[in-house]
């Protein structure tokens, strides 16, 4: 371990591309993807659509409806755009368009090859390594501002009471008219900010933004009635200045990431929907029974709560709400907790004559991913499984086909948070080394046979707990003096106490 007065310098650019190697990414295109790419040129200047213009044989012209986006402030990769319409008697008409990538790269290419291989983009916060080159995942298949873009489309009705109902998928073309970001969008809908600048000169979009915030609303309460559970984490970024790290940014919730997290989720169960009723297998995304339950009853027990001893989602969701309410300086430890003790979620396949399966974090049991097909392979799988559909073509995949990427998607995505969380640590390292000493509020978040680990409250930073760290357990909150750092290998040494 290193002291702040010997610590070595680290580039932090260099160390992302070493923690992606590290967990199995390929950063480099190989020749014949390269050669691919090379024939596709850019649309950005044309703004044409990502594949052929579509006709009334092959979908709608829907690029006069006030689509948007929002994302975070500088991506650039947007997979999706959402618009809505009242439609009569309390209901709303939400319609969420996802880029069509499969019409640029078809299955078996070798872009498509390179795009299975590491199956997710890496966000390191430092540097982002994309599952498809730029030219693509930030232009060509991406829903640009002001450019016409194919796409496949999910509608559904939304009544008054949350529930949704009446879902249909389609092809159309659709046009991005404000590429709006989280933070400004959100502190606007709150009341707590300005309307940004194209929401303020617009006030069909101001309409419209509140209305899908209104739905997405309606759509959080039924699900949380249904066992949905409400978290809130803290997701540090590192904020890099002329290669120093000046501070971890924490990514904070509001009412615009609620509502595209209620979109997708509603997106995406709508589209799991359509592939059943026709009868495909297709790729799910779950999170099976929680793994250690008695450990969450004993969390709640703590705090004057009591669980069943069998895993309930309605009852955990209750739980988390009230605490929420009760605590919200400690919500984001106690989600955290919460988090880790459900184990992690995983890609399954569901055949047509199989039972659904239930997503026990989403209280869904039909849910799968295909809003993200620039970010994730997965998506990009269950996009031609729909697309087959539309046509009336047959399976692209055989179910064996499906088992292999599903088990190998899971696998990558578990590499790409322990690279990203690599990164993290080590800009942390750099930020905490002239720190040493300093003691620390922090929660316990790991106990395994490799150790016990803990997070600190501010920063948001997660060290190994090397003394003190006996009858510890997930959830503990604890005092943690910083005794060493080593930003090359991204450790942070703690010593608790109770």
């Amino acid at each position: 371990m290193q002291s702040p007065s010997s610590a070595g310098p680290i580039d932090l650019a260099t160390a992302a591309r070493q923690a992606v190697h590290k967990y199995g990414f390929l950063t480099d295109l190989p020749a014949d993807a390269a050669r691919q790419l090379a024939t596709l040129g850019s649309g950005a200047a044309g703004g044409g659509p990502v594949g052929a213009p579509t006709d009334a044989a092959t979908g709608h012209d829907l690029r006069s409806a006030l689509w948007s986006s929002i994302d975070d402030d500088h991506s650039r990769d947007l997979d999706q755009l959402e618009v809505a319409d009242p439609s009569g008697a309390g209901t709303t008409r939400v319609r969420v368009a996802i880029a069509d990538v499969d019409g640029l790269v078809p299955r078996g290419s070798p872009l498509d090859v390179f795009a299975g291989e590491n199956a997710t983009t890496v966000y390191t916060g430092v540097a982002t390594f994309p599952m498809l080159p730029e030219l693509l995942s930030t232009d060509r298949t991406s829903l640009s501002q002001d450019s016409d873009r194919d796409a496949i489309v999910i509608e559904f009705l939304v009544a008054g009471d949350g529930s949704v109902t009446q879902g249909d998928v389609y092809r159309g073309t659709v046009r991005n008219h404000a590429k709006l970001a989280y933070d400004s969008v959100g502190a606007w809908l709150s009341g707590t900010g300005a309307a940004p600048g194209v929401v303020a000169g617009n006030a069909g979009l101001a309409a419209q933004l509140r209305l899908q915030s209104d739905v997405a609303k309606r759509l959080r309460q039924r699900r949380i009635l249904h066992g949905a559970l409400e978290f809130q984490t803290i997701q540090a970024t590192p904020v890099v200045v002329s290669g120093k790290v000046v501070d971890l940014h924490a990514t904070n919730p509001g009412p615009a990431r609620d509502l595209i997290e209620e979109f997708m989720v509603a997106a995406n169960t709508t589209l799991a929907g359509y592939i059943t009723s026709h009868h495909r297998s297709s790729i799910r995304r779950v999170v099976r029974t929680p793994v250690r339950w008695p450990r969450i009853v004993e969390l709640a027990k703590g705090l004057g709560a009591t669980l069943p001893a069998t895993p309930d989602g309605p009852a955990l969701a209750a739980f988390l709400t009230a605490r929420q309410a009760a605590d919200p300086a400690h919500f984001p430890d106690l989600s955290l907790a919460v988090i880790k003790l459900m184990g992690p979620g995983e890609y399954v396949v569901e055949t047509p004559d199989g039972p659904p399966t239930p997503h026990f974090g989403l209280a869904v049991d039909d849910y799968t991913h295909g809003t993200a097909p620039n970010r994730r392979y997965a998506d990009l799988v269950t996009q031609r499984i729909v697309k087959a559909i539309i046509a009336n073509a047959a399976p692209p995949y055989t179910d064996t086909e499906l088992t292999a990427i599903a088990t190998h998607c899971t696998t990558q995505e578990d590499n790409a948070r322990r690279a990203a969380r690599l990164v993290t640590k080590q800009a942390a390292a750099l930020m905490l080394a002239p720190h040493v000493g300093t003691v620390y509020d922090a929660v316990v978040t790991g106990v395994t046979d490799q150790g016990t680990y803990a997070r600190l409250v501010a920063p948001p930073v997660e060290g190994r707990v090397t003394a003190g760290g006996q009858h510890l357990d997930v959830g503990d909150r604890i005092k943690a003096r910083l005794m060493a750092t080593d930003p090359v290998r991204g450790f942070i040494d703690l010593h608790a106490s109770k």
